[in-house]
């Protein structure tokens, strides 16, 4: 069996993607945690195009990599340079990495309207780079820039430059879909065609511009690519790069390629990369996104129940993720059977409870409720509906008022709240940066005395959703909570005309379902 080798370039082509920035502390930890993944390359970045690429080789100049090599990236010599001569490329043969890995031209309308050259002076270009990198004991990379779309243009000129490149003694021959447009079956017939002519290690290097990042590189590996290219989550340029992870599984799984050494860390590195990108995961991502394992039909559940794989292509701890079963309207007895086991409650089907818990369900949705996100909220319906639920505190009223005053900016908003914990009666009041906030404050405060742990517990993250927008300012409005005490997160929701109402049920689930979970209930609404 071939080997194909994983190029990452996240550090590089991933932080050209919109939105992506890196410290140089984030690159280095991010370059230890691939190391340790068990990539074979990591490209980062040209040491002289910024201060943090350039402190990236100084910071880890002295590094001992356990499994990777180390890839500076540039371009070739300038037109009417002597190589020897081009700081560019001196610089990259003194960057201290095993591997250089340099870009040049392959399409004729780079090199007529873009490097405006004669055709012998980019090729020189080429040559003359690989030959001096290689001369400095360097692993040399050739990335053949467009190459797809120079070949379709004109197929001597595309294949000259890799002659080229493998004259100057480069090592391997990456063929880059650098505009992401090829397609394939272009693709796969294009790599065999190289790889005929030359008879060395090609690569690949695609682009995601029609969707097709992934694809183009397996059918690359088909036709006999010894390299992937490709970046984490597929950050990169416009829409992105090859996403390595679902190449890497599709690679491993489905092809039967070993390329890392522990595929169950993937989802780990996945949601590392995206935290240190300060970037929500993309939950229906293949692999590792949260809801590549969901199930939230009810015939779907009852049939994973019996056999897993009838609606799952692999196991989901193949690649370090797990099996979420959603409830919904769409649920059926089985959904509920799955969820109380999860609570630690056995209920048979066909037990009035569970058409109970159902029929809530689908009436609570019918209002605007979601449960799928809100699992902590749907613990709690089912105790209330199996009488196993006490709340926290007898509520008698609570109450918010906002006041701005005239001729100034001040804005002051007060909530006050009035309960009663076992007979014992609490009247607060607090102000907060909004009415939800005070409201909070007045709750945590009226509690503190009876439930100390109230500050365990932080909101973390909060959405509305207008449901019904044909109303106007009378909507209905929906409330998604997410809570977590530093251990587990967990998402509560509330639904009402009035976004107070709807934020307090969020809260105050948020609080009884912290209670249950620290006195050791089983639940599915926490994710650790």
């Amino acid at each position: 069996m071939k080997k194909v080798r994983i190029y990452d370039t996240t550090l590089r082509d991933g932080t050209q993607g919109e939105g992506i920035s890196f410290s140089l502390l984030d690159k280095v930890r991010l370059a230890q945690k691939l190391d340790a993944f068990g990539v074979d390359y990591i490209e980062a970045g040209y040491p002289g195009s910024n201060p943090k690429d350039a402190g990236f080789f100084e910071e880890t100049k002295n590094t001992i990599w356990t499994h990777a090599k180390i890839a500076v990236f540039g371009s070739t010599r300038r037109a009417g340079v002597a190589v020897e001569n081009d700081p560019q490329v001196r610089m990259l043969a003194s960057a201290g990495t095993p591997a250089v890995t340099f870009v040049g031209k392959s399409w004729r309308l780079h090199v007529d309207e873009v490097l405006r050259v004669p055709i012998a002076e980019n090729l020189a270009m080429i040559r003359d780079t690989a030959r001096f990198l290689k001369s400095q004991g360097k692993e040399v990379i050739y990335d053949a820039e467009h190459f797809f779309d120079g070949f379709k243009d004109d197929r001597d000129h595309a294949l000259a430059t890799l002659a080229a490149a493998k004259e100057g003694g480069a090592d391997i021959l990456v063929l880059c879909d650098t505009n992401g447009g090829s397609l394939p079956n272009e693709v796969k017939e294009i790599t065999c065609a190289v790889i005929d002519a030359f008879g060395m290690p090609v690569g690949i290097h695609t682009h995601n511009d029609c969707g097709l990042g992934v694809a183009n590189a397996l059918v690359a590996v088909e036709a006999g690519a010894v390299q992937v290219q490709g970046t984490m989550n597929g950050y990169g340029e416009r829409v992105g790069n090859c996403n390595m992870t679902t190449v890497i599984p599709n690679l491993q799984l489905k092809m039967g390629i070993t390329v890392v050494p522990d595929l169950k860390k993937l989802r780990e590195v996945s949601l590392y990369v995206d935290e240190l990108a300060n970037v929500l995961p993309d939950r229906r991502a293949p692999y590792v996104g949260e809801a590549a394992f969901a199930h939230k039909g009810g015939l779907h559940v009852n049939a994973i129940q019996k056999i897993a794989q009838s609606y799952e292509h692999i196991r989901p701890d193949l690649v370090g993720n797990r099996q979420h079963i959603l409830i919904s309207e769409l649920s059926g007895q089985s959904t509920v059977l799955v969820k109380a086991a999860e609570l630690g409650i056995t209920l048979d089907k066909g037990d009035p409870q569970v058409a109970a818990i159902l029929d809530e369900v689908k009436q609570l949705e019918n209002q605007g409720y979601e449960f799928e996100v809100a699992e902590a909220s749907f613990d709690l319906l089912v105790r209330r509906i199996l009488g196993l639920h006490k709340p926290l505190f007898q509520l008698s009223q609570y109450h918010c008022d906002f006041l701005r005053i005239k001729g100034g900016n001040r804005e002051i908003t007060e909530a006050v709240v009035k309960l009663s914990v076992d007979g014992v009666e609490a009247h607060t009041v607090a102000e907060g940066d909004g009415p939800v906030n005070a409201l909070d404050n007045a709750l945590r405060k009226a509690l503190r005395p009876f439930y100390p742990w109230i500050d365990a517990i932080v909101l973390q993250d909060y959405k509305v959703r207008i449901i019904d927008g044909g109303y106007g300012t009378a909507a209905k409005t929906r409330v998604l909570i997410v809570s977590g005490d530093g251990k587990s997160t967990w998402g509560t929701v509330g639904v009402s005309n009035n976004i107070i109402e709807a934020s307090w049920q969020a809260i105050v689930d948020s609080f009884e379902f912290f209670i249950l979970s620290s006195q050791g209930a089983n639940s599915s609404g926490i994710e650790s």
